[in-house]
């Protein structure tokens, strides 16, 4: 009986899987749509942040859905598409980030924060610590305290 039972709700989680994607919205051009649902997988969901929008079930993923599919209804290539929503969103909105400088230098930027780090303490180890030589009431001060010991 329970053997039924985890088969059921296994057959019921495939099926919610199954309706992910609304047939009214899709596009009637199987190719496009085959576009648009790879598209789908390199955009970001805004809202879930690790998820694309082909994966989300949130209302700014589906609407993020509906744009991409009305930008292939319309001709756009795939890199027109991008190249609107990260001018809309920024590159964040993409799964894979497109390479620039500001990307280079926040990657970059904690090794470099550890190297530096690491060159400092290599040259603070290595510097000799000699002590300031003595003032000549400290060194009175010294023989007085350690005078009494010599003879011991």
């Amino acid at each position: 009986m329970s053997a039924r039972l985890v088969l059921a709700a296994l057959a019921a989680v495939l099926c919610m899987g199954a309706t992910a994607a609304d047939p009214t919205q899709q596009l009637k051009d199987p190719a496009q749509e085959a576009r648009a649902r790879a598209l789908f997988r390199q955009i970001r969901c805004l809202v879930c942040q690790n998820e694309s929008i082909d994966d989300s079930d949130a209302d700014l993923a589906e609407d993020l859905r509906k744009l991409v599919r009305g930008q292939v209804a319309e001709g756009k290539t795939d890199a027109e598409v991008r190249s609107y929503l990260t001018d809309r969103y920024g590159d964040f909105v993409l799964l894979k980030p497109r390479f620039s400088a500001g990307n280079a230098i926040l990657w970059l930027a904690p090794f470099a924060v550890v190297l530096v780090g690491g060159v400092a303490f290599v040259m603070l180890r290595r510097r000799e610590t000699t002590p300031a030589p003595l003032s000549e009431e400290e060194e009175a001060r010294l023989q007085a305290l350690t005078g009494d010991r010599d003879g011991v």
